[in-house]
């Protein structure tokens, strides 16, 4: 009988470790994903801001690759019996060998009000909803000051210049960046009229704006979560290991710790393939390499080889300003910043030639990846 791999989740890591292990190990290959589209993440402040972006069909991702797409929810995974369970289908689906790349999503449980009045640009629906509600203009708050917050504050300042956009982080802006590369953010704010709040610790979200520990207001029509990730709790349901926020624990090679026949890639599992061990940060860049290291592994496993262990240096942090500017942080491999940096409209062209990368990255799955 033909070995069946399955791979849950067609975001980066799921969709490049499916066409992957399709081409590496001959073996029957089948995706499961909840819609048959594929969403560009990295992109989801620039949907929410109201651009037109293309539409990535998944049967057209997978054609020509042998991969048999399953368009459903998961809902459970039976690890004695190596079954998925499905939403919308009677009978499980029996694996012998899982990739496990459900990825991530916004936490809209860390504090009171999120969930309710709080949008998110975490997912497709989440952007197209921003979206809409952005269209009647006003004042908008941004909750985060990574770079999901720097890059959806940016976007939005720029592409609706008559709204009030305004940034709330409970650090300082820009933390994790060089000396240049904050200020240069400082004068892009400055620039688009970003108005910023540091060390700001937000007690609760309501319609009026956020409410701060201090007891300070930050009125706002609109607030956007972009603060804090979570991951599906399947993996720990199923008995996998998990470390302390749910992400799968797996080895240098992908695969998971406690379960043999099952791989973590992507945002959902703890990859310490980082310099000394360290876990590699949630990302594309890191979720490419991961995906396809995992199906170099088990593709070398079926062979009887033993697999090379996944070697990943960070390079450099890209953030996108709008349209046109950008900010390309330099970094040492352990993700710490240079003093380097690279802004402007050049920055902008570098930043949108990697994201482009990621679509010829999916084409063509056995491509260097370490973007």
């Amino acid at each position: 009988m033909d070995s069946h791999i399955v791979v849950l989740g067609a975001g980066y890591a799921g969709l490049i470790a499916a066409k992957a292990a399709a081409k590496k190990t001959g073996a029957k290959v089948t995706l499961v994903n909840e819609r048959d589209r594929f969403v560009e993440r990295v992109r989801a402040h620039q949907l929410a801001a109201g651009q037109r972006l293309r539409k990535l069909s998944l049967p057209d991702l997978l054609a020509g690759s042998g991969v048999r797409l399953v368009v459903d929810r998961v809902t459970g995974i039976d690890a004695d019996a190596k079954t998925v369970r499905l939403a919308g289908a009677p009978e499980e689906v029996r694996y012998d060998t899982l990739i496990y790349a459900l990825g991530g999503h916004a936490d809209l449980g860390s504090v009171p009000g999120v969930a309710e009045h709080a949008e998110t640009v975490s997912g497709l629906e989440d952007s197209q909803r921003l979206r809409a509600r952005l269209a009647h203009g006003g004042t908008v708050a941004v909750v985060g000051g990574g770079l999901t917050g720097i890059e959806t504050a940016a976007e939005l300042a720029e592409s609706h210049p008559e709204a009030t956009v305004r940034l709330v982080t409970d650090g300082m802006l820009g933390e994790k960046l060089s000396r240049r590369g904050r200020d240069h953010l400082w004068r892009t704010f400055h620039r688009l009229g970003v108005e910023v709040t540091e060390h700001a610790q937000v007690a609760k979200v309501a319609g009026d704006g956020v409410w701060l520990e201090d007891g300070g207001h930050i009125s706002a029509d609109t607030v956007v979560w972009a603060t804090g990730f979570r991951v599906p709790d399947l993996a720990r349901q199923a008995g996998f290991a998990v470390d302390g926020d749910g992400r799968m624990l797996v080895d240098d090679t992908m695969r998971s710790v406690s379960h043999p026949e099952v791989y973590g890639v992507g945002d959902a599992a703890a990859i310490p393939a980082g310099p000394g061990g360290q876990t590699l940060r949630m990302a594309c860049a890191t979720g490419l390499p991961s995906g396809q290291k995992a199906a170099y592994a088990i593709a070398a496993r079926m062979a009887g080889r033993t697999p090379k262990p996944l070697r990943f240096r960070y390079v450099q942090q890209c953030i996108s300003l709008g349209r046109r500017d950008g900010l390309i942080q330099f970094v040492h491999p352990d993700d710490s910043p240079r003093e380097a940096v690279l802004t402007g409209r050049t920055a902008a062209r570098v930043k949108e030639t990697i994201v482009r990368a990621t679509i010829i990255a999916m084409r063509h799955p056995t491509m260097p990846t370490n973007l």
